[in-house]
């Protein structure tokens, strides 16, 4: 079965940056626009990137020149390089796959900006 796997979460300062992870199994990877979503307390899911299988990147307007997404098709990852974290971007980070009506989660990875 299809798998996507997080890593990379954890606490950090403001200020501070991570780099989030993203490994995806059992697919046919490259034919698939993948997205990283953020899910915080008390809020409604929220796209924070995506790139489509042709490379097209688009940002949430709370993230443009902090985040940066990126895909590597040869090794079926994604990543979210996260810099200038705030407290804000707090949330549990959902990497996203999709293709035609195919659509896949992974588990999350926290992600908490404190001092």
């Amino acid at each position: 079965q299809v798998q996507l796997v997080e890593s990379g979460g954890g606490l950090v300062q403001p200020g501070g940056s991570l780099r989030l992870s993203c490994a995806a199994s059992r697919i046919f990877f490259s034919v698939y626009d993948m997205g990283w979503y953020r899910l915080a307390p008390g809020k409604q899911r929220e796209l924070v990137a995506s790139i489509a299988s042709v490379g097209n990147i688009n940002y949430a307007d709370s993230v443009k020149g902090r985040f940066t997404m990126s895909r590597d098709n040869a090794k079926n990852m994604v990543y979210l390089q996260m810099n200038s974290l705030k407290p804000e971007d707090t949330a549990v980070y959902y990497c996203n796959a999709k293709y035609s009506f195919r659509e896949y989660w992974g588990q999350g990875t926290q992600v908490t900006v404190s001092s």
